[in-house]
């Protein structure tokens, strides 16, 4: 029997170790058979498990996640409008995935999906030319050039989400920004992005119109060589931007902005003057200031510099801490007499007739050294009001009396909410009758000379319901056998 051992090692282009080679052959009269011995078998598998972690620490394609989650099988055509379309290749390249149908809507949603390389650009360009939004949210992608590869070969990509992708340490060059020309709308939460990159974007992106930079660690802004005058909206909310020098430079950068949401900075203050702030955010109808430092009403003042305001969202901020929430809405609406709109809810006509009135009466004890300015207009408006009048409508629970029992006359507080049967108890002590003994009547002190005295025949009837008063009388009269 002649026996020997064959053993070898391909490498494959990529430089991974081809585990099938590795073999021992054992001959003999009857045959050859081949096996791995229990060592062999062991490296075998070492091998190949380092071969699937570099294929984890690589990522997928952009066009691995599509074939995934589109495929026929995964997403089943449905019809209707804007559910999508199926999209099939004319010619697949050798070894491409894309060997079917792909039923790919116009809306595509990819976060997730471990991608970190856009894959073959002529797949994309062939399956993705109907694309109209774009989500690649918590993924690996951290080369720009990748995402450009991506987003060029979607010509109608109007809206794209990166947010939760390692973008901090790469920078965008002016070729790669060319690629998002066409992008109107740009999330980039949590990427701690650089602001060279997003100037770079904002740049090379002439129809951007909404940008969100939220949670992304900035403590201040840089200044822009070149403004974008397209952006209307701008979310930069859950950052660190306390001073109002950081925010002034985004009235330079973006000098069409609608709507400013910037909530969870901690701002400090708003110290530019009246008539900075209206050149610096002169298209402003929106801005949202929820959990800043805000804690003057001068702060409060200046928002209405803003010419064309209309919505403001001030919640949580230490300003207003010490107000009821009936106070806080009041106090401010009557600050700010152009708003339509305050923390959501739509201010009426009516609501800011009153408002204003309560801000005079608000301030009526007030020094006139510390009157603000708002007061003097809305004095000029509806004059100096007096104070409304206090009316409590609850019903009152006791009432202080007269209570006469022939030559004995004793004042005694008495329940209102109690029936006439347990005031004679209460009673019983005072006259010192029974209960059975005495008939009760009750005089009103205003009504007597026209009414007289009035039985309190039943037991089960309440005092209230007689609207008895302080100095009232109650007279016993003791029964006769």
């Amino acid at each position: 029997m002649n026996i020997y051992i064959d053993i070898y090692v391909n490498k494959c282009p990529s430089h991974r170790p081809s585990v099938q080679k590795r073999k021992r052959t054992v001959s003999s009269d009857s045959g050859q058979v081949v096996v791995l011995s229990s060592a062999d078998q062991e490296e075998a598998a070492m091998l190949e498990q380092g071969a699937t972690q570099m294929d984890q620490e690589r990522g997928r394609t952009f066009m691995e996640a599509i074939s995934e989650k589109y495929s026929p099988e995964n997403f089943p055509y449905r019809r209707g409008p804007g559910m999508g379309v199926v999209v099939v290749p004319v010619v697949a390249p050798q070894g491409s995935p894309m060997r079917d149908r792909l039923n790919l809507p116009s809306i595509l949603v990819l976060n997730g999906s471990g991608i970190s390389r856009a894959g073959d650009q002529g797949e994309i360009a062939a399956f993705c030319a109907h694309v109209i939004e774009l989500d690649l949210s918590h993924n690996t992608l951290q080369d720009w050039r990748e995402i450009s590869k991506i987003v060029s070969n979607i010509p109608n990509l109007d809206f794209l989400n990166l947010s939760f992708n390692p973008l901090a340490s790469v920078a965008l060059g002016p070729v790669s920004g060319e690629a998002f020309c066409g992008v109107r709308r740009l999330v980039l939460n949590n990427t701690q992005v650089s602001w060279d990159t997003v100037f770079t974007l904002t740049r090379d992106m002439p129809e951007l119109e909404e940008l969100f930079l939220c949670r992304n660690k900035y403590d201040s802004v840089l200044a822009a060589a070149t403004p974008c005058p397209t952006l209307r909206l701008l979310h930069i909310t859950d950052n660190s931007l306390h001073d109002w020098e950081e925010v002034r430079k985004l009235g330079s950068i973006f000098p069409s902005l609608d709507t400013l949401v910037m909530a969870n900075n901690n701002l400090a203050s708003i110290q530019d003057s009246g008539v900075v702030l209206e050149g610096l955010f002169p298209n402003l109808r929106s801005i949202n200031l929820h959990n800043s430092g805000l804690n003057r009403w001068e702060d409060i003042e200046k928002l209405n510099s803003f010419p064309k305001l209309e919505e403001v969202r001030l919640q949580g901020i230490p300003l207003l801490q010490t107000y009821t929430n009936t106070e806080r809405r009041s106090l401010m609406i009557a600050q700010l007499p152009s708003i339509s709109s305050l923390n959501g809810s739509v201010v009426s006509a009516g609501e800011r007739e009153d408002a204003e009135r309560f801000f005079i009466r608000y301030h009526l004890d007030y020094p006139e050294e510390e009157l603000p300015y708002r007061y003097h207009c809305l004095v000029t408006k509806y004059g100096k009001l007096e104070p409304l009048a206090e009316i409590d409508l609850r019903p009152r629970c006791l009432a202080l009396v007269e209570v006469h029992c022939e030559d004995k006359v004793v004042q005694v507080n008495v329940r209102l909410d109690q029936t006439v049967a347990e005031l004679k108890k209460q009673l019983k002590e005072v006259v010192q009758l029974p209960t059975n003994h005495m008939r009760v009547y009750y005089i009103d002190k205003d009504l007597c000379c026209v009414f007289g005295p009035e039985e309190m025949k039943y037991s089960t009837r309440a005092l209230h319901s007689y609207s008895i008063r302080d100095g009232d009388e109650i007279l016993v009269v003791p029964k006769t056998k």
